[in-house]
């Protein structure tokens, strides 16, 4: 024999069960419904409450329980129609005592009020008060709110969605997905707001029909049945209480549970869960309650045992958590060692390699009045500006520029920073916050009020001047950047110049392991010809130094590998790795422009410097100091000359003496670039805008 919960699943099948609910409230409110019905109707109506009430307490998300907003019209259909049924049942009967409308609402009139009608209409309003102006109008106003944020949001979660699977953190599936959830709540708090205007218009029908039950009682009762007005108040009144109370108390509690419902936060946890975890986790909370609870049970004439009772509780409670909180930090200690290893004490714990710290590979000192540059909480720029710099570079390099790390110094002055790459101090400046940088780049027209100082990045003459004057210092010609753009870029210049210390051997062989995933043959024909990872670093370390981007990973490795069967030097490669990228180092330096404009040096001056060369067998230039110093100084005019006129400044060499003669002027000149005759592309027309060392070379 098929049961009862078959039964309902073969209706629901045939699609019924609405039909048939229907059909249920349209008899509730047509036909008289017997006593006992009304009893199971009335039952049924405070156990679904207690139902939903309990879901809305232990469901994780409000989203997980979607049905909610038409269990909510349902349930109120449902005490309505109960509403209409007992009144006419006690409108019908109700001379005939207490017992006509049924065993509950003679319950609720005799046992939970007593039977004292004045007694019921005090606590009715009192539930009324609570229901209407208490819970269901605080609900019904989180709802609106949380509707409308919820609508307002969308655009900007569908960008972060677009933008999430743009970048490869998702997929379309997982993109697919969170759109519906981000549909589903805004469909869910809609129609929240309007489920709470169901709950707030049954708390005023119970209201009206309380007061339309009490008047008609009393006049069917002393006109048709000849009761006096007493008898008439004593039935109807308490029989119209019992029946109030009874439709209030559900009503109560789905009012209740919507309010649960809207001012839940969606995690992963029901609400039980987290009262215990963010009311309860801290123990300092229960101890301080404790200490105030104690403090008011020791003044006289207060109920001293109820208040230290509760304080002793408070402060047992708080020292069961602490010490749970102990046990628990042990226990996981205890999971991440070998089993049968015991977790060691601050006494017992011997020194290890977790006790040296590692050096940062780049590191960002700031005093204490920069830290507002470096919070976000506080509306820092400086984070996203470093970021932004390390994402230009690594484009630029063609390699990863590895993170910064940041760090407040109080040794340091308070609107001072430090650079160090390695632990090693590179540079140091000091920039105000609340004031912004005028750089002069070099013609400038009028004065703008202002401290002098330097640029740390380029040491051109600038002002601190105050923001107001922002507008007449750019109108004089000046550049002006506020203190979070100085210090990314002098990060930027120091990191570029720096770019060859950056590089090591993981560095390698990710740029590796990218190009074997597009080239496998490539790589593997790399390392067969016996060419070791650590002179393909010397390599790409050589080329960072004087500024190559080595992007082009490929020609590179191209390069390696022809060449390395002749020659494993990495000076020697790293000159016939220069000539494979002439095309790119030379449009690195002027664009697209297919003009080249060089500074030579005098024939007779390259013809000594080679043979001193090559009479030193390679390992260094020997010159006389002041015809050093006068080469030097005539390439540094030259270049200056160059930078005035917004062209690059490059020196064109023989390739034998390239190397040395870009590691001997680095540091002298700077921006300068050195190249070989051999890496001018025939693509570009050149131009001697220079001549160095003419009359040097002779007096030589």
């Amino acid at each position: 024999m098929p049961t009862i919960a078959e039964r309902l699943q073969s209706l629901r099948g045939f699609g019924l069960g609405a039909p048939i609910l229907l059909m249920a409230l349209l008899s509730m409110l047509v036909l008289p419904l017997p006593p006992f019905v009304l009893d199971i109707l009335f039952t049924f109506n405070i156990a679904l409450s207690l139902v939903v009430i309990m879901v809305a307490i232990y469901t994780p998300r409000p989203l997980d329980f979607a049905i909610f907003p038409t269990v909510i019209l349902i349930a109120t259909l449902l005490r309505l129609a109960l509403n209409v049924a007992s009144t006419r049942v006690i409108l019908l009967n109700g001379a005939d005592g207490t017992g006509a409308a049924g065993r509950v609402v003679q319950a609720f009139g005799d046992f939970v009020i007593g039977g004292n009608f004045a007694a019921g209409l005090v606590v009715f309003s009192i539930l009324v008060i609570i229901n209407f102006v208490v819970v269901t109008k605080g609900a019904g106003r989180v709802s609106e709110v949380s509707a409308r944020f919820t609508l307002d949001a969308m655009p900007g979660k569908q960008m972060a969605i677009d933008a999430d699977m743009n970048a490869g953190l998702i997929d379309q599936e997982t993109a697919r997905t969170r759109r519906e959830e981000i549909a589903q709540e805004a469909d869910f708090y809609g129609s929240m707001d309007g489920a709470s205007k169901f709950v707030r218009g049954d708390a005023v029908a119970g209201i009206l029909i309380l007061f339309i039950n009490i008047i008609g009682g009393l006049i069917i009762g002393t006109t048709q049945h000849g009761m006096s007005f007493n008898d008439a108040a004593s039935n109807f009144v308490l029989l119209t209480i019992g029946d109030g109370l009874v439709a209030q108390l559900p009503s109560l509690l789905l009012s209740s549970a919507t309010a649960l419902i809207v001012t839940r936060v969606s995690t992963s946890q029901d609400m039980g869960s987290q009262v215990s975890k963010q009311l309860f986790e801290n123990p300092k909370v229960l101890y301080v309650s404790s200490g105030v609870i104690g403090i008011l049970g020791l003044i006289p004439g207060m109920p001293n045992l109820v208040f230290l009772g509760l304080a002793s509780m408070l402060g047992g409670a708080g020292y069961q958590i602490s010490r749970r909180a102990r046990e628990l930090e042990v226990e996981e200690a205890q999971q991440a060692l070998p089993p049968g290893v015991e977790v060691p004490t601050e006494e017992t714990r011997d020194l290890s390699w977790d006790d040296v710290p590692a050096v940062d590979l780049v590191a960002l000192e700031v005093g204490y009045r920069l830290i507002p540059l470096v919070d976000r909480s506080q509306d820092g720029q400086l984070m996203g500006r470093i970021k932004g710099v390390r994402r230009k570079l690594s484009q630029e390099l063609g390699f990863l520029i590895q993170p910064v790390h940041i760090r407040d110094n109080l040794e340091l002055g308070p609107n001072q920073y430090r650079l160090a790459l390695l632990g090693v101090n590179v540079a140091n400046a000091e920039v105000f916050p609340d004031r912004e940088l005028a750089i002069n780049p070099g013609q400038v027209f009028g004065k703008v009020p202002g401290t002098p100082t330097k640029d740390p990045t380029f040491n051109l003459d600038a002002l601190w001047i105050d923001p107001s004057d922002r507008d007449a210092a750019q109108g004089a010609g000046y550049t002006v950047v506020d203190a979070a753009t100085v210090i990314a870029t002098h990060l930027s210049q120091v990191l570029r110049e720096n770019a060859y210390r950056l590089i090591g051997y993981e560095e390698v062989q990710h740029l590796l392991d990218q190009l074997g995933r597009r080239s496998p043959k490539l790589v593997e024909n790399l390392f067969s010809k016996q060419l070791s990872l650590g002179a393909v670093l010397k390599v790409l370390q050589n080329l960072l130094a004087e500024q190559v981007s080595i992007r082009d990973i490929r020609t590179i490795a191209e390069t390696l590998a022809e060449r390395s069967q002749t020659s494993q030097d990495p000076d020697t490669l790293t000159a016939t790795v220069r000539v494979a990228l002439a095309r790119s180092i030379v449009q690195d330096l002027v664009g697209p422009s297919d003009e080249l404009p060089l500074i030579a040096l005098d024939p007779s001056l390259e013809q000594l410097l080679h043979k001193s060369l090559q009479a030193s067998q390679g390992e260094t230039i020997g010159i006389e100091p002041s015809l050093a110093e006068r080469v030097q100084r005539a390439v540094a005019d030259a270049a200056r000359r160059q930078e005035v006129e917004g062209a690059p400044a490059v020196l064109v060499v023989a390739p034998e003496i390239r190397s040395w003669i870009s590691s001997w002027l680095r540091g002298a000149v700077r921006n300068l670039t050195v190249i070989a005759f051999t890496e001018i592309p025939d693509n570009r027309r050149i131009r001697v805008v220079a001549t160095v060392g003419q009359n040097d070379a002779r007096a030589a």
